[in-house]
């Protein structure tokens, strides 16, 4: 029987292109036309975007912004948004996607765990980041892995083996985490591997008493005002990958970078207690290059030039996908791309780009400048 009613039919409508839509996404994702995995509505608030001006208004040479869209392009991306003060001030879209296009999240999604951590913790839901885990998984609590603390899941550093055996789908995620033997101390050892990020959405849930969709949702997504997203599941009603696989509006992820940059604060809303992007910018013992799944400083990678700016970090990961912050200039970079290895690719190209075409922006001194030289009426 067809709806009858111009609402029904709208509303109808709507939901056969939604579901159009998450169909087309996973099916990008996957590369296949298997059935779609089982998948959880992380709500959102829906709201606009941030006010879009133009690139002069922030003091971004508009030269500059077209060099490093013509690189992104050439180098398979599917969108580039910058913003800065809390303005979208530029975006170019490749392969017919828009702001509101469903992508797969790649490496951005676990970050959300660490950013709902310190959610829990402004709430006391989390007594502290040094809180042996063994509090709240209790599985562990005569374990030697429940010494393992909420910092080290934060910064990838529980010291778990990393699987064997591939999560594929049907794969009970909670119960393949908590069967991961220790490998390593925790704490001196950096290895992203999917154990941590679900056990810190596990611990999530526990102290939360809700799932992890749920209570992502209220503490963070809605929020921010990012569209509907959808988590994927291990098996219907099952865990929810806090790893990977998240589905999401691409052009969302312009307002966790505005978050990152504002310390927690969203457009005057203190979501996150100020000093929390501080610590997960705090390089971990077990690589001084990584904080709580962001890339700090330049990539180590042989004839590439550095950041231009020093206090640069970054979420990024194997895949195609980057967000680059400069709090210094209050600058965000949003590249997304379909996941796969290219090795021409250079990640301080776009950012590089960007940040020298800001008026305002001044080179980082070098070691052993001539101060005198660089400011004429310095005396020593």
């Amino acid at each position: 029987m067809r709806p009858r009613g111009l609402r029904t039919i709208l509303a109808w409508a709507a939901a056969v292109l939604l579901s159009g839509a998450i169909a087309g996404a996973v099916l990008l994702c996957n590369g296949n036309a298997g059935a779609p995995p089982p998948r959880e509505l992380l709500a959102g608030g829906n709201e606009p975007p941030a006010p879009r001006v133009a690139p002069e208004l922030e003091s971004l040479d508009r030269s500059a912004l077209q060099a490093a869209a013509d690189y992104a392009g050439e180098h398979g991306s599917r969108a580039l948004i910058v913003s800065r003060h809390d303005h979208i001030v530029f975006e170019r879209y490749w392969h017919g996607s828009s702001f509101d296009t469903l992508a797969d999240a790649q490496s951005f999604t676990p970050l959300l765990a660490v950013l709902a951590a310190g959610v829990a913790i402004s709430h006391r839901r989390i007594g502290w980041p040094d809180q042996p885990i063994g509090a709240f998984i209790t599985e562990w609590r005569q374990d030697p892995r429940g010494a393992i603390t909420v910092r080290d899941l934060l910064q990838s550093s529980s010291g778990l083996a990393r699987s064997a055996t591939a999560r594929g789908p049907g794969t009970d995620l909670i119960g393949a985490a908590l069967s991961e033997p220790l490998a390593g101390t925790p704490g001196l050892t950096h290895l992203e591997q999917p154990a941590d990020a679900q056990l810190l959405a596990l611990l999530l849930e526990r102290a939360s008493g809700e799932r992890y969709a749920a209570y992502l949702s209220q503490a963070l997504w809605r929020r921010i005002g990012a569209g509907d997203a959808w988590l994927r599941l291990d098996h219907p009603a099952g865990a929810a990958h806090a790893d990977c696989c998240m589905l999401a509006r691409q052009g969302d992820w312009i307002r966790i970078g505005q978050l990152l940059l504002r310390d927690g604060n969203y457009r005057g809303d203190e979501l996150i207690r100020p000093g929390w992007v501080t610590l997960m910018r705090m390089p971990s013992r077990g690589d001084p290059q990584y904080g709580a799944y962001l890339r700090l400083g330049s990539p180590a990678a042989p004839g590439r030039e550095p950041y231009a700016a020093r206090d640069l970090f970054a979420v990024q990961g194997e895949e195609g996908n980057r967000l680059w912050l400069v709090p210094s200039l209050q600058i965000a970079v949003l590249r997304t791309a379909p996941a796969g290895r290219d090795a021409a690719w250079d990640d301080t190209r776009i950012p590089n780009l960007i940040i020298r075409g800001a008026r305002d922006y001044l080179p980082p001194a070098q070691p052993g400048a001539d101060v005198p030289a660089l400011v004429p009426a310095h005396k020593p």
